[in-house]
């Protein structure tokens, strides 16, 4: 395989509801997880539901980070989905670990990209343009 990124799917357990529940914390927290991984930081949003829960994603120039809080039962999915070798996804999810005084957690490690027998090439530009009148 080609590998073009790395995506961990982390689950994490038993944590700290107060602030699994606060829109500018998990904000927070996932925006310097993303700093501390060594990621640019484009944009990221984030919605707080009623009674409680926060999901949002943290738009990186390398990927994106993203999370879905369940206060009420001190659960959060959280995404690491990093490309290149300069970022490493693993300094957040230690980051996060912390932050949302996680008891237990899994982790699911994919890499992603282009199998070997894939018939993909790589984009070219076309042979011609054609431009409207």
């Amino acid at each position: 395989m080609k590998v073009l990124g790395q995506h961990i799917l982390v689950e994490f357990c038993d944590c700290d509801p107060f602030a699994l529940n606060n829109k500018q914390m998990v904000q927070q927290y996932m925006n310097e997880a993303a700093v501390r991984s060594n990621a640019t930081v484009v944009a990221s949003v984030f919605h707080h539901f009623s009674p409680y829960g926060v999901s949002g994603v943290v738009f990186i120039a390398e990927a994106h980070l993203a999370i879905h809080t369940w206060p009420e039962y001190g659960y959060a999915a959280v995404d690491l989905f990093t490309c290149g070798t300069s970022v490493d996804p693993w300094r957040g999810f230690e980051y996060l670990k912390n932050c949302f005084k996680a008891r237990y957690y899994t982790i699911t490690e994919m890499k992603r990209g282009i199998p070997e027998q894939s018939s993909t090439q790589v984009m070219r530009e076309p042979a011609y343009v054609r431009v409207a009148p």
